[in-house]
């Protein structure tokens, strides 16, 4: 049984820091490329970061201005979202994907999905 599994998210104050974890269990994490997309209700799903199997090619929207940081964990089958300088705009479901490889600003092409965590931002 596949998973991916979101923590992290909550209620801060906008300038305030989050780190979203997405550990995966049931795939051979090494294999997999994984993404954050995040979603404001009413609005299409976004893609805010993503990185290739072998870390060797990302992806970061210019919409967080590189206050965003993906990492991985291979030991740990987790990816990470380290989220600094948060505004009010990043409120936000954000949700962890994984795909086979490479990475994809195409969300259907994303296989499996966690199921959301919530991060809002207060002014």
């Amino acid at each position: 049984q596949v998973q991916l599994v979101e923590s992290g998210g909550g209620l801060v104050q906008a300038g305030s820091s989050l780190r979203l974890s997405c550990t995966s269990s049931g795939l051979t994490f090494s294999n997999l490329a994984m993404a954050w997309w995040r979603q404001v209700p009413g609005k299409e799903r976004q893609l805010v970061s993503a990185i290739n199997w072998d870390g060797r090619s990302r992806y970061s929207t210019a919409a967080t201005g590189g206050r965003f940081t993906l990492s991985r964990d291979n030991t740990k089958s987790t990816v990470y979202l380290q989220m600094n300088s948060l505004e009010p705009e990043d409120t936000a479901v954000y949700y962890c994907a994984a795909r086979m490889k490479e990475w994809s600003n195409v969300e259907e092409n994303y296989d499996y999905w966690g199921q959301g965590t919530q991060v809002t931002v207060s002014s």
